[in-house]
């Protein structure tokens, strides 16, 4: 299996093969527009359009499995990110990441890619002491911990890193730069 054998539904309802990503460095990540972590919309722009001629493509999945922090519908998410954040790659329907009606695109990424911690730094900790009060194993599953969760692929289709929502942008685009 490889993320080019999986189909999402956009925002509008249509299936899309992800083949269509074949020989591209693809950014897998769950979004949400009521997040301290939002604002990272405005950087994956950026490097949306510093890379995207380039043969990089964005798969953004809103999801409201965490504090419930995505509550719209999916075009009223649509609308927010385009007027707040001028987001011009493709945004999929609202899904689950996690749990019995997660995609299964997500459960094959954490597969490949599991949870190593969220590093250093105050908002590092803040989520740790966070998910440590809602489930004191949650360093030990592969799960999505949390909104803005970014898994990598190479332009062969593996899956080589995730970045957790605390991991600073200029990290994510360094490793997007060094596929491209």
């Amino acid at each position: 299996m490889s993320i080019y054998d999986y189909k999402l539904t956009d925002r509008k309802g249509n299936e899309v093969s992800l083949e269509g990503c074949k020989g591209k460095v693809v950014m897998v990540v769950n979004t949400a527009t009521g997040c301290g972590f939002t604002p990272q919309y405005k950087e994956i722009e950026e490097i949306y359009e510093k890379y995207h001629d380039k043969g990089f493509e964005i798969i953004d999945v809103p999801c409201n499995q965490f504090a419930g922090q995505t509550p719209g519908t999916d075009e009223e998410i649509h609308e927010f990110c385009t007027l707040k954040y001028k987001t011009q790659f493709p945004q999929m329907k609202k899904s689950d990441v996690n749990g019995e009606n997660a995609l299964p695109l997500f459960e094959y990424l954490k597969s490949e890619k599991g949870f190593e911690g969220f590093g250093s730094g105050p908002m590092a900790l803040a989520m740790s002491a966070m998910l440590k009060k809602q489930d004191k194993n949650y360093k030990n599953t592969p799960d999505i911990k949390w909104n803005f969760t970014k898994f990598i692929i190479d332009r062969e289709g593996n899956v080589v890193a995730r970045f957790e929502p605390t991991e600073g942008m200029k990290k994510v685009e360094k490793c997007i730069a060094g596929l491209i």
